[in-house]
């Protein structure tokens, strides 16, 4: 196919734009998984250790099939190399954990704990409507969970990043393909904080990284304050997602009770003033719809 070079490791195949050099990842295992399919610039791998310990590890230097204007190989590798203490800053028992990263000849590694489970927004075996009707699909197959055991999963969230926010951070391109749901032991990972920034900023893009599904009105709109409010939104729109009508925000399409209906339904106002002042707020508002819808 014109303008792509197909190449293998270990038997796995996988696609970019034109060749490039993996002779760096040798040493460190068998390769058993690829995933090519990113926007962001970036290359992963599943590696399995001598020792049957396995790796995930995020590259940034290649010239990926579906990069985005923003994941060209140059900034790819900054993004990549900026997030290193983004990881080890916001390090958390949802967060997957960062374990080395380093400098190859054409790019840039990091190398986290592999985890287990499905990522809720695969999107390269499940794209829309697939996702939502296949009963194959991580995400169909999440929304078949029990209410309560789903309301777990979004407390996890919700609490990473109340972390997130105490230690002064922004969450940045926040959605569903940032988490993996194991559905043998109910945990749910985050995997991809590449883009938080620390403190409040401006927005100098206009339509921000992210997922509109997730994204509130200043996350579009060039000069607006992007912070913790903003972030509230986000909240609000993830907990839509895991037990709503995602983006229809109506309470026929809610599965959890309505006093939790009315925490979520403040949190995604259009009017920043109308939102909880920060994600710690709205947790607390949280705990206690909960007890209520019980």
């Amino acid at each position: 196919m014109t303008g792509q070079v197909e190449l293998e490791i270990d038997g796995i195949p996988f696609v970019l734009k034109e060749s490039h050099s993996f002779d760096w990842l040798r040493p460190m295992g068998t390769v058993f998984r690829v995933f090519d399919q990113q926007d962001s610039g970036n290359l992963s791998f599943g590696i399995m250790q001598k020792d049957g310990k396995r790796l995930f590890v995020k590259y940034a230097g290649a010239h990926t099939i579906h990069a985005n204007h923003t994941g060209s190989p140059p900034e790819a590798i900054r993004n990549l190399k900026s997030s290193v203490s983004v990881y080890e800053d916001l390090a958390h028992d949802t967060l997957i954990r960062l374990t080395d990263h380093f400098a190859t000849d054409e790019g840039y590694a990091c190398v986290f704990d592999w985890v287990e489970g499905e990522n809720l927004h695969n999107h390269w075996k499940f794209p829309p409507p697939a996702k939502y009707e296949d009963p194959r699909s991580p995400y169909y197959q999440f929304r078949q969970l029990p209410v309560k055991t789903r309301i777990g999963a979004m407390e996890q969230i919700l609490d990473f990043h109340i972390e997130v926010e105490r230690r002064g951070y922004v969450a940045v391109d926040l959605y569903d393909g940032s988490l993996i749901y194991d559905f043998d032991k109910y945990v749910m990972k985050i995997c991809d904080i590449d883009l938080y920034r620390k403190g409040s900023f401006i927005n100098t893009m206009g339509r921000m990284w992210g997922s509109s599904r997730f994204m509130s009105p200043e996350e579009f709109e060039r000069g607006a304050l992007i912070d913790v409010v903003t972030n509230v939104f986000n909240m609000g729109a993830m907990a839509f997602a895991l037990l709503g009508g995602e983006k229809d925000h109506s309470y026929d399409r809610w599965d959890a009770g309505e006093a939790l209906y009315q925490v979520v339904i403040r949190a995604v106002s259009a009017d920043r003033s109308q939102r909880y002042t920060s994600i710690a707020e709205m947790g607390e508002a949280w705990k206690q719809a909960v007890m209520q819808d019980r």
